[in-house]
């Protein structure tokens, strides 16, 4: 067998693949002595069918199946062998097709296009500088957390005048653009959360409100298309394509969550038993817990400039036409529509792709089974501890984490994850990170 490889550019070559009777004959013939043995044909005894017999009937599909598996191996193994990196995989050369007799005489002759990946220097050194975020909790947050955390906690009451934050219990009942009742039209009873109102005058109008009071509504000025179709009780395609979105909404009643005291009987529901005894070590402990949060939100930070600065430092060329042709070869329900509103976000993502692997390949770094298992097992216990207060015992949550990876799909994000984190932790330890302390909410203001 002979294997070459034709330049076209720097970003695509074709591998021309040339096959003689002497490179299939003896895996071909071995194949059909197995066919043989396996064959159950009228006539014939179980594992007593002449491989002629089998060769004659069918000799030219188990050709064709060993020349593609012969072709398949060797290809690869070229590839490796060279330590050729390629995007894709190889797709047929058009137009190249010959017409064969498939009579174990042949000689064959194959073509494949393949797209090189791009040549460039790591983005990354010591000399790189970039901030790392200290984000301290303000006032503002702080007292908002320690305000969820009270109402996770509080009653429910019914005051008889709305304000800002409470939920309206309302029928609402479409109108047209007359302002009358549209005949026909959505009619529902559903819970409204002021909170949520988007629209400034709007949300000043369902403040006030009585038992028996109505208004009229712009539900699509006023909510996200996601909650209109909650409050309407139809799904977000119908919401979003809702042209008479005026409803008339009357007030059932008006519902309050009640914040809770802050005494013992809140501090042990959080924290445990005793934990906390005093307002100022419940202040501290909230704090303390709003810091740790706070951790993820400048480690993400810190992964989205990293990330910026590596895509804008490597400035590479891709094989376009190639690409296109490999994503509508193994897509075969891609239109040409999606294929070119999706392109560019693939091209990022194949961009990182190439820079994660050369950070993974130039400096060593080796992802474990151990650390995808440990990560599995980190997010599984995390459910069950959503569900249930009782503890799972680790010979259980192993026995499903070893099912969970069973999954390749799952396996490979989380294999993913941990490649990210990986090279995350890497590049910390590589540029030059200068600290910087910032309030929470001078880091949301941050581009």
């Amino acid at each position: 067998m002979n294997i070459s490889q034709e330049k076209v550019d720097d970003l695509n070559a074709v591998i021309h693949v040339d096959i003689s009777p002497a490179d299939y004959n003896e895996p071909v013939n071995k194949a059909i002595k197995e066919q043989a043995k396996k064959a159950k044909l009228p006539g014939f005894r179980p594992g007593m069918v002449p491989a002629s017999h089998i060769k004659k009937t069918y000799g030219k599909a188990i050709l064709f199946d060993e020349i593609n598996r012969l072709v398949s191996d060797q290809l690869n193994k070229y590839l490796s062998d060279n330590k050729i990196e390629i995007l894709g995989q190889p797709l047929p050369k058009e137009d190249t097709a010959a017409n064969y007799n498939w009579d174990f005489n042949d000689e064959f002759k194959f073509q494949y296009e393949i797209g090189l990946a791009p040549a460039f220097d790591m983005p990354f050194g010591e000399k790189d500088k970039l901030t790392q975020y200290d984000i301290k909790v303000d006032d503002e947050t702080l007292a908002s957390r320690i305000k969820n955390l009270r109402k996770s906690y509080g009653k429910m009451t019914n005051p008889e005048v709305s304000e800002d934050g409470d939920v309206l219990y309302s029928t609402l009942t479409q109108l047209d653009k007359a302002g009358q009742v549209l005949a026909g039209g959505i009619e529902n009873t559903a819970s409204v959360r002021t909170d949520l109102v988007e629209d400034k005058k709007i949300k000043k109008s369902l403040i006030g409100l009585k038992k028996g009071d109505e208004v009229t509504i712009d539900l699509k000025k006023a909510f996200n298309d996601e909650n209109v179709a909650r409050i309407l009780n139809i799904s977000q395609e119908e919401a979003e394509a809702l042209s008479d979105s005026t409803f008339k909404l009357v007030v059932k009643n008006v519902n309050r969550l009640e914040e809770a005291d802050l005494n013992q009987e809140l501090f042990d529901k959080l924290f445990g038993k005793d934990e906390v005894k005093t307002e100022e070590e419940f202040r501290a402990r909230v704090t303390s817990e709003v810091e740790a949060m706070l951790v993820q939100n400048s480690d993400q930070r810190l992964q989205q400039d990293l990330y910026n600065f590596g895509m804008e430092k490597v400035t590479v060329q891709f094989p376009d036409e190639f690409l296109k042709r490999w994503l509508k070869a193994t897509n075969e329900k891609l239109t040409d529509e999606e294929l070119n509103e999706g392109y560019d976000d693939f091209i990022k993502n194949l961009k990182w792709t190439l820079i994660e692997n050369k950070i993974i390949t130039e400096n060593k770094l080796e992802i474990k089974y151990e650390e995808v298992f440990k990560l599995a097992k980190e997010r599984i216990a995390a459910q069950f501890k959503m569900y249930s207060p009782e503890p799972i015992s680790e010979e259980q949550l192993a026995q499903y984490t070893v099912q969970f990876l069973q999954d390749k799909e799952q396996a490979n994000r989380l294999f993913e994850e941990v490649k990210a984190l990986k090279v995350f932790d890497f590049l910390k330890g590589l540029v030059k990170l200068t600290k910087k302390e910032i309030d929470y909410n001078k880091f949301l203001e941050l581009k």
